[in-house]
């Protein structure tokens, strides 16, 4: 047991920042549980809602399988941005383990994209901005303007710009890839709308290019990764949680 009578609610937080920073689950949750009880009014209700013994709660329940508790956690107080992409993977990844138990079986990335859809991040852990295509607006919106600039950025750009929007240069140069297909499609449908003798007989523009317009932002050149799937980046942030 530690000796808590000698601790500030500030160096119980260190502590359990470092034990989250370990890894020491098990330590972690035995330090939780040495904490004076948050009876209302007491200095251990006020120490129970210091952010980091939050955090270190949530991850205590997750890594235990206590799922609604952690979702209670998570709902109950509202963090600050700094806490929210590891909480986001804590919401989404018990969601998907849930759902994983009732089947029996691993969720593909479709699966855990209506599993984003069902149980979407609460406001305590996100910052609210409306994500499109799973990236945030203003992210896609430093995407196109590099885009403009040169369609085929080269590693250092794509560094560049992971830094710039938090993003993997792996999400940045699957984003341009899709891109470009995409331009690729709308710019052979108008020359099929304009010269229909192009089409195959039978065919329509509609049809020649109608599944490639379904990529999205989410779907990673080399396999089916939506699907932000991959989140919070909120594909977020990998199945990935930042599919692009």
């Amino acid at each position: 047991m530690f000796p808590l009578p000698m601790f500030t609610a500030d160096q119980v937080a260190r502590v359990c920042e470092n034990l989250e920073e370990t890894g020491d689950m098990e330590r972690l949750g035995r330090f939780l549980w040495s904490l004076p009880a948050a009876t209302p009014g007491s200095a251990g209700e006020a120490l129970h809602r210091h952010e980091s013994v939050m955090r270190a709660r949530a991850l205590v329940a997750f890594h235990g399988g206590d799922f609604e508790a952690l979702y209670r956690i998570l709902q109950s107080h509202r963090f600050t941005r700094d806490s929210h992409a590891k909480l986001q993977d804590l919401w989404l990844h018990a969601h998907y383990r849930e759902a994983e138990r009732m089947r029996g079986r691993p969720l593909g990335p479709v699966e855990k994209y209506r599993i984003r859809k069902k149980f979407p991040l609460p406001r305590t852990i996100w910052d609210g901005e409306q994500k499109t295509h799973c990236f945030k607006e203003r992210t896609r919106s430093l995407l196109r303007e590099w885009y403009l600039q040169d369609p085929y950025p080269n590693p250092s750009r794509k560094r560049h710009l992971a830094q710039a929007t938090g993003l993997t240069p792996t999400q940045v140069g699957n984003w341009f890839k899709n891109r470009r297909q995409r331009d690729r499609a709308a710019s052979a449908k108008n020359r099929l709308q304009q010269d229909p003798a192009l089409l195959p007989s039978g065919s329509s523009p509609e049809c020649s290019s109608r599944d490639h317009n379904e990529n999205s932002d989410c779907s990673l050149g080399s396999g089916p990764q939506d699907t932000r799937a991959s989140t919070p980046d909120i594909s977020v942030s990998s199945d990935s949680e930042f599919e692009s």
